[in-house]
C-alpha cells in the first residue's frame, strides 16, 4: 500500500511544471532556505513540495485568490520539516485553508465553576487534529517578523501524530522518550522563566504558552535561526536534529564560513 500511494504521489507530483523563474521567484520570498540546503538537498525539497500540491488541497477562504506562487511557497515550507522524513507523516489530513492576514477563532473555556465562557480570538494560524491547517496569507512576509506560520501549524500536525498536541510527537526509532523529556522540560522551565524576568533571548515568548507550542516555536528557530537554539539550548537542539534528521545548524555554519572564505583576498 505505502508504495502504490507514494508512487501515485510521484505520478501526480510530475504532472507539475514549474519554471526555473518561478521557483527563483517563489525561493526568493523564503530567505531562511539560504545556506540551509546544499544544491542535491534543494532538489529533493521542490520534489517533495510538488508532491505535497499533489497530495494536498490549498483553498482560500474570505474572498482569498490562491496563486500557484502561493501554493508553491506553503508547499516549500511544509515540505522542509520532513525533507528526511515523509510525506505519510502528513498524512490524515488534505484541507489547508489560507486566509487573508489573521483571523478570528471562536472559543470556548469552563471556569472552575463550569461555567463555560465563549469568546473569539485573533490568530494567524491553526492546526486541527485531523485536520484542516488554516494559514494566513500576508504579502510582506515581515509583517510576521521572525515567525514562521506554516512550519509553526505543521510541526503541530507533527505533534499530534499520536494524538493531541503536548510537544510529544513519536519519536524515531533508537530515540529516547527520557532524553526527549528531560531536555525539553528543563529548557522550557528556564525560557518560562526568562520571559517572566522579561529578557529577549531572541525567540517568541510566544513558546512559554504551553510544551506544544514550546515545541512548534523552537522547531520554527530549528530551520529559521538554527545557530541560535544551538547555542541557547544545545540539548533540544541535538533532539530535534534527531527529529528531523537534519543538522541545520552545521549547515548553516559551513555556508557562513564559504561566504566568509570567498570574502577574504588571497
Amino acid at each position: 500500500m505505502w508504495s502504490i500511494r507514494t508512487w501515485r504521489r510521484k505520478r501526480a507530483a510530475a504532472r507539475y511544471e514549474v519554471s526555473a523563474e518561478q521557483w527563483a521567484r517563489v525561493e526568493a520570498r523564503l530567505p531562511l532556505l539560504e545556506g540551509l540546503l546544499g544544491a542535491a538537498d534543494q532538489d529533493r525539497l521542490r520534489a517533495l513540495a510538488l508532491e505535497f500540491l499533489a497530495d494536498k488541497d490549498i483553498s482560500g477562504a474570505h474572498g482569498l485568490v490562491v496563486s500557484d506562487d502561493m501554493r508553491l511557497e506553503i508547499a516549500l515550507q511544509a515540505a522542509l520539516p520532513i525533507l528526511n522524513l515523509d510525506l505519510d507523516w502528513y498524512a490524515g489530513f488534505s484541507g489547508i485553508v489560507v486566509y487573508p492576514g489573521d483571523f478570528v477563532v471562536p472559543r470556548s473555556i469552563a471556569d472552575a465553576d463550569g461555567v463555560v465562557h465563549e469568546y473569539d480570538e485573533t490568530v494567524v494560524g491553526e492546526a486541527w487534529e485531523g485536520g484542516p491547517v488554516l494559514l494566513s496569507w500576508f504579502e510582506d512576509n515581515d509583517e510576521l517578523g521572525d515567525a514562521n506560520v506554516v512550519i509553526h501549524e505543521f510541526a503541530h500536525q507533527l505533534d499530534m501524530r499520536e494524538g493531541g498536541a503536548n510537544g510529544m510527537p513519536p519519536l524515531h526509532a533508537g530515540m529516547l522518550r527520557a532524553q526527549w523529556t528531560a531536555a525539553f522540560r528543563k529548557a522550557y522551565r528556564n525560557f518560562r522563566g526568562l520571559v517572566r524576568a522579561g529578557r529577549d533571548v531572541g525567540i517568541d515568548p510566544y513558546a512559554a504558552e504551553c510544551p506544544a507550542e514550546f515545541f512548534a516555536v523552537l522547531s520554527e528557530v530549528f530551520f529559521e535561526d538554527p545557530l541560535l537554539l544551538r547555542e541557547r539550548y544545545p540539548q533540544v537542539y541535538e533532539q530535534l536534529a534527531q527529529f528531523y534528521r537534519q543538522d541545520t545548524a552545521a549547515n548553516v555554519q559551513a555556508y557562513l564560513a564559504q561566504l566568509d572564505a570567498s570574502r577574504t583576498p588571497n
